[in-house]
């Protein structure tokens, strides 16, 4: 049981040094929180220098909350460029230990 519980924390000891990362073949990138918009829907810039309106799916609307400058990975839609989906945050220690490892694009490292 201790087990368990241990390895399912958002921040637990086990995550420390596993974070997960945006993947190519699933077109994930990183992205930066820009502008709270309401209703699940976030004004976020992207890795590869584009603006769009980041949207949070409703199984994680309840679980994931949102501040301006958080560390993101989004997939853009492929039927509309200029809209993703957000699909995990990063904690502050999350971001700022990825942009000391130089992790995060430099179009978008803010830590």
């Amino acid at each position: 049981m201790a087990q368990r519980n241990n390895q399912q924390g958002e921040g637990g000891a086990d995550e420390i040094g596993r974070m997960p990362m945006p993947k190519d073949y699933k077109r994930e990138m990183f992205a930066i929180a820009d502008q709270l918009l309401g209703a699940s829907k976030i004004r976020v810039m992207c890795a590869d220098s584009k603006s769009r309106i980041g949207r949070i799916p409703g199984k994680l609307k309840k679980r994931m909350w949102i501040r301006e400058g958080d560390l993101l990975i989004i997939r853009p839609w492929e039927f509309q460029e200029d809209k993703a989906d957000i699909l995990f945050r990063y904690t502050r220690t999350q971001a700022t230990n990825l942009a000391r490892r130089r992790i995060i694009p430099e179009v978008i490292n803010i830590f």
